[in-house]
């Protein structure tokens, strides 16, 4: 079963230095047919003007995980992290008891693109936690590349629940496949570029949940950047 989330009919959320996409219902949007899927409980698509970010605030009992696409994004908490984080860095933070951070684009020229996500944890109540590692694609002839998961195989992050995390980077006419177990599900988020999953037409900004297939098969039409997320 395929069901296809459009970029179109996400909630938005415009704040002028902020445009924000949302696939789930978030904040201010409430959509009550579109609030998760799984484990997986927000992909925004975010994008913050020069000079612009989001104040110290609190996160709790949460996975969540910062993929910038373009420019960079500087990164505070509570646990005393300062880093900044550039395309082909993810980030993950378990919120867990709780942690404070905070989020800016501090280029005054360019504005910065990322998606953050949130997965929910396996269970609440664990110590706070940070990561951030860069993954690189060179030409090995493997798109797919596994950038979190809950048993930190092929040098992944550790996220904690029984979710894994891929990021496919696809050159024109280029495609990747990945199996699915039985009982799995799959969430394919277009980040950039247009592509078929199992031969459904996606572009930029949509989302499509797999349930009950075997594969998830991606073909791209031009250089396309997918997030494909493996769920319990």
């Amino acid at each position: 079963m395929i069901r296809v989330r459009s970029a179109n009919d996400r909630g938005v959320t415009d704040w002028g230095w902020l445009d924000s996409r949302h696939t789930f219902s978030f904040a201010g949007y409430h959509d009550p047919n579109n609030m998760n899927f799984r484990s997986l409980r927000v992909i925004n698509d975010d994008r913050v003007a020069p000079g612009a970010g989001f104040g110290t605030h609190p996160h709790r009992d949460m996975e969540i995980l910062t993929w910038v696409l373009e420019g960079s994004l500087t990164h505070k908490d509570s646990m005393g992290n300062g880093t900044t984080i550039r395309p082909g860095e993810l980030q993950r933070m378990t919120a867990g008891t709780g942690v404070m951070h905070s989020e800016f684009n501090l280029d005054k020229t360019n504005p910065t693109r990322f998606l953050q996500i949130w997965i929910l944890p396996g269970r609440r109540g664990l110590p706070p936690g940070y990561e951030q590692k860069l993954f690189t694609w060179n030409g090995d002839g493997k798109p797919l590349k596994l950038v979190a998961a809950s048993d930190v195989r092929e040098g992944s992050l550790k996220i904690h629940q029984d979710a894994d995390v891929w990021v496919a980077r696809l050159e024109a006419d280029a495609s990747a496949s990945h199996s699915l177990a039985a009982g799995r599900h799959a969430w394919v988020q277009v980040a950039r570029g247009e592509v078929t999953v199992n031969g459904q037409p996606l572009k930029e900004g949509d989302g499509v949940a797999l349930s009950d297939e075997p594969r998830v098969e991606l073909a791209a039409k031009g250089a396309a950047e997918v997030l494909l997320f493996d769920l319990a």
